[in-house]
């Protein structure tokens, strides 16, 4: 295998041309992204009801669907909400589902199927897909004048600017927020409308009549056929104004006469943007997975640039949000942190074999990372914080294998081999256990690689990288690597001896007697003697009494797993960004010019620190999603208002958050304020949640408040929310039955004029180029705006003789009632969900503990019939972890396997699966050493350590089973081939550490505790490969003989110069 590429330097020129040619390729089409693109298995399944309160919502339009939609077995959870004339259905696939897009054809069908099945009045349900992705551009058309914005003229630049969106090249969509309806208005006073004997349908109904393109058949003739059709279709106001109006009595006059007709955006908003202050019209502009960020965001700022100079006086196009800076900025970090890595695993290198074998070696991370790269073009891999970061904790291990085999062929070519031959020779003896290292490694990254759902497609490609760097590197490492050393170390002592005989030796003689000298650190390696021997006394002493060698070594991983129980547990950390995210959430009845006033309040609060610098707002609905896990969906809930808050910079986010926290909730204390950094990681509602099930509303409304009562007081909780404690005040109609049928009225037709006289009717519509105005006629809103007016309000009755009209007054009183504002299910059962949101920085899982806490103290029961379950991040980090566990025994089958059929031996198999469960030992005293966290990336680092971890182990083994004394269990032999690759181990040991310096130092709680339970577990590994390996080897071969017993056995000569002369720092 490796014999060509050594005998032909043209195929070895090549294949290294071959391989940095397709990496860098490679690395110039790959797509670049911030974060992981998670598979969208969350959709949204919308109908709305309108006059219907909370409970038939639930009873005949949400559990009708639940019903149709549990039938699909592709459908892990249904969770719905059900408020006042809405139905909200959140639809959950398997986390098996890689592609979605079939399972929502399906769950289209199944809506079909409900929606014949809803009362009259219910609209057909709406499917909305989530999209785990933040948007790559949001831009703001921004008002700037005084007085009240002109949304007509916004929304139709931002409908103009939308359609230069989508015509760039990967553009996916184009999302409009704060973005009013346009209608137009028919306004009556409510005494003209009696007056011409008209109630509000009828109007509306006569509008509607006047604007229709009526099909008036067909002329035929012999010749040709000509559709007929009756042309009253609406297209100007003057039209509408000019319509005639027949009154109660018979007679006519024009629309004009009695109302006033007007174009406009729909009042009162429904959502708001507000952006540095002022009005605006936001677009959210996404674009399509696969592409370079970068490249699509020059596109689109270049058109940005050009729209912008048409801006009207008054109108400004702002920029708010640009994810490909962000982008550039984390992946420029990375890479950095990836050079660094590599100069520092070199300079390693150099120290401890020599600046030729550094140069050798160090020629693999460029050929291995640009192998990765290309290989990444294959498997779609984006370039993204996992990749980059896969690529640095593979820098170590990509090494090693190119490590042993130049310090082999090193080996052999100082005792006398030829070039060729040391290089055959190496291959051949190393390739089986370099293998063998390879796929345990390999292996042990697997389940990383394979974890289902978004924890998976989050950190998989971290597995991914390395696994792709461990292949890679042992097919480089054994041909082009191998072929290398040999040319380049083959003929250094020749050269030498030829420059030191020269009887006037020039420059480059003196050059190469200086850089070849023989015994010097830069040229063979540094050298410590004195450390040598000390360290040959230690693996004799072991060898001499292995037993207690083991219970030694076995000390430390045995304090780390009773430490593990003490260390705390975080899924993931919270990011550290110059942005962050606030939530308001009024009373449910707050309109929207009331939550719009009072975060402009807070705007000026926030504005106060110095280190913000703006605060854009969306009233009504849900943040332009600009962080790809931000949950909100919400929509049409004037109650509620959601920040972007961009900062200076991230210096300090903690203490502005919580101080913020503090100082909102002050200033607001009726509403629940939150102020949130970012979660990393897959996403969920609130980092701690309690689900109550149950079928009695009121009951778990009940349990749901002694539930709130008991976690409030709990410290570091800012806020504790369920969904059925909070009521809403509705005004009743009490009416009296028997005089509705007096005046020829039913319930059914006061409420439809009731809805009529407030919130308008529709009739007719006007169609401008490819937009729809709807014709909406409403009372003014004087006649609107009261209790008293809406009692006075006269109502016509149609089954009647008498059509004179009734005042709303005489036919009932209304009352202000407490009306439900929405009612929970998940499973297709009622829940109330108690929500815990904590503060900034304190670990989920120690409020989670206090709340178990209470409730056993408080002795919490739960009537017959009842269940409750935690959920948030417990619940998330319980599934990803349990998924991440469901592999071990497969693996360790395969891996044991493996270790069986390298090694030859069931009992040398079992050495090295102590050694794994001894370096999960060291991960964790590390981590409890280092005060970090027990997190999911902390998990992820142990599991792959134990196949980096076991490497040296293997080795060890290897070397073992050559010896035919040490076979035998002679210990003078053992100590003599746990010297001879004492060399391999910790120069690997050594150089892989080193590449974890950058995320060490870094400090960024994401990575460092990946970085400590790697560096910590490797750091501890030697001691397992050359202690305990060679002294469980003596234990289990049951040979070992007492060095008073038999006369001591000489060891190979070559192994103890290597041993005692060759021993690096």
């Amino acid at each position: 295998m490796v014999r060509p590429f050594f005998t032909n330097i043209r195929l070895l020129i090549l294949a290294i041309v071959l391989i940095l040619g397709w990496g860098l390729s490679a690395y110039q089409g790959l797509p670049r992204q911030e974060d992981p693109e998670l598979v969208a298995r969350t959709a949204v399944v919308t109908t709305v009801f309108p006059g219907a309160n909370a409970e038939r919502v639930e009873a005949l339009v949400t559990t009708v669907l639940e019903e149709e939609l549990a039938e699909i077995e592709e459908i892990e959870t249904l969770s719905s909400t059900s408020r006042v004339g809405f139905s909200s259905v959140v639809v959950e696939l398997l986390d098996s589902v890689t592609n979605a897009q079939p399972i929502w054809s399906k769950v289209r069908d199944e809506m079909a199927d409900a929606a014949s099945r809803f009362p009259p009045g219910a609209a057909e349900p709406e499917l909305e897909e989530s999209n785990m992705k933040a948007y790559t551009l949001i831009t703001s058309l921004t008002w700037n004048l005084p007085g009240e914005p002109n949304y007509a003229v916004l929304r139709r630049y931002a409908e103009e600017l939308a359609i230069i969106m989508r015509g760039i090249d990967g553009t996916e969509e184009v999302e409009f927020f704060g973005s009013p309806d346009e209608e137009i208005l028919v306004e009556i006073d409510a005494s003209e409308l009696v007056g011409v004997g008209l109630s509000p349908q009828q109007l509306a109904n006569q509008v509607s009549l006047s604007d229709a393109k009526v099909s008036a058949g067909q002329l035929r003739s012999a010749n040709q056929n000509v559709a007929m059709e009756v042309e009253s279709e609406l297209e100007t106001l003057e039209q509408i104004r000019q319509i005639p109006v027949q009154t109660g009595a018979g007679q006519f006059t024009r629309l004009s006469d009695i109302a006033s007709v007007s174009r406009g955006v729909r009042y009162p908003l429904i959502e708001q943007a507000i952006i540095s202050g002022q009005p605006a019209v936001v677009l959210g502009t996404m674009m399509k997975s696969g592409l370079r960020v970068d490249q699509w965001a020059a596109e689109a700022k270049a058109e940005l640039a050009a729209f912008g100079d048409r801006m009207p006086q008054g109108v400004s196009l702002d920029t708010i949000f640009d994810q490909s800076a962000y982008v550039a900025e984390r992946i420029n970090t990375l890479i950095l942190n990836l050079v660094i890595s590599a100069a520092l695993v070199v300079v390693v290198t150099l120290v401890t074999m020599g600046w030729r074998s550094a140069i050798v070696v160090g020629a693999a991370l460029p050929l291995t990372i640009f192998a990765v790269f290309g290989w990444f073009t294959v498997f779609n891999v984006p370039i993204h914080q996992m990749s980059v970061t896969g690529l640095i904790i593979a820098l170590g291990l990509l090494i090693d294998n190119a490590i042993v085999v130049v310090d082999e062929i090193q080996v052999e070519m100082q005792h006398g081999d030829a070039p060729l031959k040391a290089v055959t020779k190496t291959v051949k003896y190393l390739q089986v256990p370099l293998m063998a290292s390879t796929l345990t490694t390999v292996l042990t990254f697997l389940p990383i690689y394979l974890l289902p759902g978004a924890p998976g497609e989050f950190v998989g490609a971290i597995a991914l990288s390395v696994i792709l760097s461990l292949v890679s590197s042992l097919a480089i490492s054994l041909t082009v690597i191998a072929a290398l050393a040999g040319r380049m170390l083959g003929d250094s002592r020749r050269q030498y001896e030829q420059a030191s005989q020269t009887a006037r030796p020039g420059f480059r003689d003196q050059l190469v007697m200086t850089m070849m000298k023989p015994g010097v650190w830069w040229n063979d390696g540094l050298t410590l003697p004195a450390l040598a021997r000390p360290y040959r006394w230690s693996i004799g002493r072991a060898v001499a009494r292995p037993l207690f060698a083991v219970a030694l070594t076995m000390t430390v991983p045995l304090i780390g797993f009773i430490a593990a129980s003490t260390l705390e547990n975080q899924f993931f950390p919270l990011l550290d960004r110059d942005q962050f995210h606030i939530e308001i959430e009024f009373s449910a009845q707050t309109a929207i010019a009331r939550t719009e006033e009072q975060v402009l309040q807070a705007r000026e609060v926030i504005l106060q620190h110095e280190n913000v610098e703006d605060v854009h707002w969306f009233v009504g609905e849900s943040v332009a999603k600009f962080y790809y896990n931000l949950t909100g969906q919400r929509e049409n809930q004037s109650y509620y208002a959601q920040a972007m808050v961009q900062l200076q910079s991230e210096e300090g986010v903690e203490a502005l958050v919580r101080e913020l926290q503090t100082e909102l909730s002050e200033m607001m204390p009726a509403a629940r304020v939150l102020v949130r950094k970012f979660q990393q990681g897959p996403p969920f509602d609130a980092p701690v949640e309690m689900r109550i099930y149950g079928p009695n509303i009121e009951e778990l409304r009940r349990l749901g408040m002694a539930v709130r009562e008991m976690i409030t007081t709990i410290p570091d909780v800012i806020s504790v929310r369920d969904d059925l404690t909070e009521g809403r005040p509705k005004l009743g109609l009490m009416v009296d039955n028997e005089q509705v049928q007096r005046a020829g009225l039913n319930n059914t037709a006061i409420a439809q004029q009731l809805a009529a006289y407030s919130e308008g009717v529709t009739g007719g519509a006007i169609l401008e180029s490819t937009e729809n105005l709807p014709v909406r006629v409403r009372l003014t809103n004087q006649d609107r705006a009261s209790l008293q007016a809406l009692a006075s309000l006269d109502l016509r009755p149609d089954q009647s003789r008498d059509r004179a009209f009734r005042p709303s007054s005489a036919l009932g009183e209304f009352d202000l009632l407490p009306e439900l504002a929405s009612i929970a299910r998940r499973e297709e059962q009622r829940v109330n969900t108690v929500q815990v949101f904590i503060t900034s920085g304190v670990l989920p899982e120690t409020v989670l503990t206090a709340v178990r806490e209470r409730l056993a103290a408080a002795n919490f029961e739960l009537p017959p019939g009842y269940r409750y379950e935690f959920g948030g991040e417990y619940e998330e980090r319980s599934s990803a972890v349990g998924d991440l566990l469901l592999y071990i025994p497969l693996i360790g089958l395969i891996m044991t396997t493996a270790l069986v059929l390298s090694l030859g031996s069931f009992r040398q198999a079992g050495i090295v699966g102590a050694v794994a469960v001894g370096s999960v030992g060291m991960a964790l005293f590390s981590l409890k050493a280092f005060g970090s966290l027990l997190g999911f990336m902390a998990i992820v680092g142990t599991m792959g350590l134990v196949g980096i971890a076991i490497n040296g182990s293997i080795i060890v083994l290897s070397a073992l089973n050559e010896n035919a004394e040490a076979r035998q269990g002679q210990p003078k032999a053992v100590e003599a081939v746990v010297m001879k690759a004492s060399r391999h181990v910790i120069a690997t040991t050594i150089t892989t550490m080193v590449g974890f310096v950058p995320l060490l130092a870094d400090g960024d709680p994401f990575w460092q505790p990946l970085a400590i339970a790697i560096a910590g577990g490797i750091g501890g590994s030697p001691i397992l490969a050359l202690y305990f390996t060679p002294a469980a080897y003596l234990l289990v071969s049951g040979q070992r003989q007492q060095s008073g017993n038999t006369p001591p056995q000489p060891p190979d000569e070559k192994v103890q110069q290597l041993s005692l002369e060759n021993f690096p720092v």
